[in-house]
């Protein structure tokens, strides 16, 4: 009952004219930047944080929200039509999805990656509700020692979890984590690292980080890109799947939503994640193996599935204990400092309407998705025919003025583009800069409770190991640092996520 009286609340306020505004704005512009290659969630969420400053903090967290949700639909239309994937996440469904439309079944698959995605998303946005009360209310049992081990496995999942190299996302993170101590220590005040440049003494601009590494490093390689394209536009005639499609295809959207659903919640974790896991099992439960990399429709139904339900159950480490579990909801908390908004379990219970409103748009926003994205094909597609040397001075344009006007300072522009160099550095060295970013924010967290867990313990270290929650979550990273040192598990995961 009392569930239900939340959800009465999140939807008295998800379908205000203007919160209702500005979910279909970020649906819109998450289609878009989904469907535009080179751009992506994290791109296009750090270029707007600067403009959710003069928004109301519900509306600006619902609009990123559907921006982040919505890029996974977006990123499909690519690549099934151009077999060029609009979001990483839509790397899997490229395989399948491509050669179906080859074959004269582009709307089926179209269809089949927009009906999967909505259902995941629904189930994944009830799961959302189901979760958001217990686990506040274990979030409320966390001390400083918790909380430091909780971001240890954090740390210690997007370290696993991060594509490529082990070596170099350990290094980015590391490297985040120095950024992280740039600034004035809060218990001195003395400041630390900041070279006499009293831009520095309150730390690195995170919105000047955040939009350099994704938004200027991004326009700097997309412009080394090709722009040759194929696409398979004048094909996409019947969007209604077979009774056989819908046999093969049931099945592996729900199991997809199933992994998604649970892989979303993990530390390091997410869409991209669960996409690739969720093919990679279909395809060994497939009847018909041979089949895929084809035009199987299981190959499109089940990464679609679940790249959806791991985008919105991500939220849930985020909205109940404080925690970002990926690059996008690194963001999200930067989007939440700005309003002075603290993100954690107090959130719940001091600013209700705030947690449920954005819940409930997540059910409304995958509507607006659905009804949005196939009428709308021959539109999204027709984007692509746009050269991209013509977007990107906008682009730029448009992130230099977005920074200068959070603390209008020309320092603030420079810094953006000197971290910039950095990611485009990254991509050139094949070091993936999320896990940077996640260091980044943990880090002053991980400190501050680091040093609140010693006073309180007297500077005795084994509190964190006298305490069962904490104890807990400190083996389960040891675990995981145990099997990915492992040679077998370490190759497979330096393979699992090649995107070529």
């Amino acid at each position: 009952m009392e569930l239900l009286d939340h959800l009465a609340l999140g939807f008295e306020t998800a379908v205000t004219f203007q919160n209702l505004l500005y979910c279909f704005v970020g649906c819109v512009l998450g289609t878009l930047i989904g469907v535009l290659p080179g751009l992506g969630p994290s791109a296009t969420i750090a270029m707007l944080l600067p403009v959710t400053y003069t928004l109301p903090p519900v509306a600006a967290l619902i609009m990123l929200s559907g921006i982040y949700y919505g890029s996974q639909y977006g990123g499909s239309t690519t690549a099934i039509l151009v077999n060029l994937p609009g979001e990483s996440s839509s790397v899997v469904t490229a395989i399948d999805g491509y050669q179906m439309a080859r074959q004269g079944r582009a709307g089926v698959a179209l269809a089949t990656a927009g009906l999967s995605s909505f259902a995941a998303g629904c189930f994944a946005t009830l799961v959302l509700a189901a979760f958001a009360t217990p686990m506040s209310e274990l979030a409320f049992k966390f001390g400083p020692a918790e909380y430091f081990s909780l971001m240890v496995l954090g740390l210690v999942g997007a370290v696993v979890l991060a594509s490529g190299s082990l070596i170099k996302a350990v290094g980015a993170i590391i490297l985040g984590l120095l950024l992280g101590l740039v600034g004035t220590d809060v218990n001195s005040g003395v400041a630390r690292f900041s070279f006499d440049i009293p831009e520095l003494t309150d730390g690195l601009n995170f919105v000047g980080l955040a939009m350099g590494l994704f938004g200027f490093a991004e326009i700097a390689t997309n412009l080394e890109q090709r722009e040759h394209r194929e696409t398979f536009t004048n094909k996409v005639t019947n969007l209604f799947p077979t009774r056989e499609d819908f046999r093969r295809m049931i099945p592996a959207a729900i199991r997809g939503t199933a992994l998604g659903t649970l892989l979303g919640m993990l530390p390091g974790g997410g869409a991209t994640l669960s996409s690739f896991a969720s093919y990679t099992i279909e395809k060994k439960m497939s009847k018909h193996p041979r089949e895929f990399g084809h035009g199987a429709i299981e190959g499109v139904a089940g990464p679609e599935a679940a790249n959806n339900a791991g985008a919105q159950t991500s939220f849930v480490p985020l909205l109940t204990l404080g925690i970002p579990s990926n690059v996008v909801m690194a963001l999200m908390v930067g989007a939440m400092t700005i309003h002075n908004i603290q993100p954690g379990p107090q959130v719940m219970t001091g600013n209700p309407s705030l947690f449920w409103g954005l819940i409930v748009s997540m059910w409304v926003g995958n509507l607006m998705l659905i009804v949005l994205n196939l009428p709308l094909i021959g539109v999204w597609v027709k984007l692509l025919k746009v050269p991209y040397r013509y977007l990107y001075p906008a682009i730029l344009v448009f992130c230099s003025i977005g920074v200068y006007s959070i603390n209008n300072n020309v320092f603030d522009v420079f810094q953006a583009a000197a971290f910039g160099l950095i990611g485009y550095f990254f991509v050139k060295l094949s070091v993936e800069p999320a896990p940077l970013l996640l260091g980044f924010v943990l880090g002053p967290m991980m400190e501050e409770n680091l040093r609140r867990a010693m006073l309180l313990s007297r500077g005795d270290f084994s509190t964190f190991f006298t305490r069962g929650l904490s104890l807990g979550l400190l083996v389960t990273a040891a675990i995981l640092v145990a099997l990915v040192a492992l040679p077998a598990i370490s190759k497979t995961r330096e393979t699992a996520f090649q995107e070529s």
